[in-house]
């Protein structure tokens, strides 16, 4: 099992400057891969933006978006966001998006948080043309340089229609930042709706929990006020952030056991150092 590490972009008020430096010490450390977390009502840097950074500043590292809320987004803009920094790296980004909950993250005219579902569905054709370099409603030129590729797709959430999705229009699925035992239950819905679909193979799975070891009172309280608008899941995540060696390593034990091909590990703070003490636990 993979081990990577979330870039610190949706810590309350992060200092900006720490993104490309934390992605160069994640990769010299041996993580596999940069994640990052998506929101748009929150002060933090936007996703898409983080992981252009990341792209900048590394050349190996996986990077992962963990999940964004892609029905926020116009879909053909997306698609060209997603395939430049999939470009710029090298080929190194996966895509991992799902369709939102809070209503104040639905910021553009026309893409509000009603009939989301259809609209996700309708994006996805749109992203495998722009990616296939089809041209441009309207226009005889591609949004995308040609040599491109389909970027890997993930998918979030818990809802049969979210695993329909992964099934049918993806490469896996990413649990939520809960316990392993919680996530047991989705990555065995994920490869039932998989099997179900009659897809080859089996779904790409992927766990997320957060981690605080430098300070984890305030670790604890930045992921507190993140998930402040989900009271029930707040509670769950919150519980479950490590913030000790024994922790850390038992939660890489039994996500492993899972059968799960990686598990992220975000930062509560935006400490450079925690880079250094996460992978003296668990590389």
């Amino acid at each position: 099992m993979r081990i990577g590490i979330g870039l610190p972009n949706q810590v309350r008020d992060v200092h900006a400057p720490v993104i490309p430096a934390w992605a160069r010490r994640a990769e010299e450390a041996g993580f596999a891969t940069l994640g990052t977390t998506g929101r748009f009502a929150y002060p933090g840097v936007m996703d898409t933006v983080a992981l252009a950074a990341a792209a900048g500043a590394t050349t190996t590292i996986g990077l992962l978006s963990q999940v964004l809320l892609a029905t926020t987004w116009p879909g053909a803009l997306l698609a060209k966001e997603a395939a430049s920094i999939d470009g710029v790296s090298g080929g190194r980004l996966t895509l991992g998006i799902g369709v939102g909950i809070r209503e104040d993250d639905f910021v553009v005219s026309g893409h509000g948080p009603r009939d989301r579902g259809a609209r996700m569905d309708r994006d996805l054709a749109t992203y495998r043309s722009t990616w296939a370099g089809e041209p441009v409603p309207g226009s005889a030129n591609p949004a995308v340089p040609a040599g491109g590729r389909q970027v890997p797709l993930l998918f979030g959430a818990t809802t049969p229609a979210a695993f329909r999705r992964m099934a049918e229009s993806s490469d896996g699925y990413i649990a939520g930042s809960v316990p392993a035992a919680l996530a047991s239950g989705a990555f065995d819905a994920a490869r039932a709706a998989w099997q179900a679909a009659g897809r080859s193979g089996r779904p790409r799975l992927v766990g997320l929990n957060y981690f605080s070891l430098g300070d984890p009172g305030r670790g604890r309280a930045n992921i507190a006020d993140y998930y402040a608008a989900t009271s029930e899941y707040q509670d769950i995540v919150v519980d479950n952030v490590h913030t000790d060696a024994g922790s850390l390593r038992e939660a890489v034990k039994r996500f492993e056991a899972l059968g799960a091909d990686e598990l992220i590990l975000s930062p509560g703070i935006d400490d450079l150092e925690e880079v250094n003490r996460l992978a003296d636990i668990v590389l």
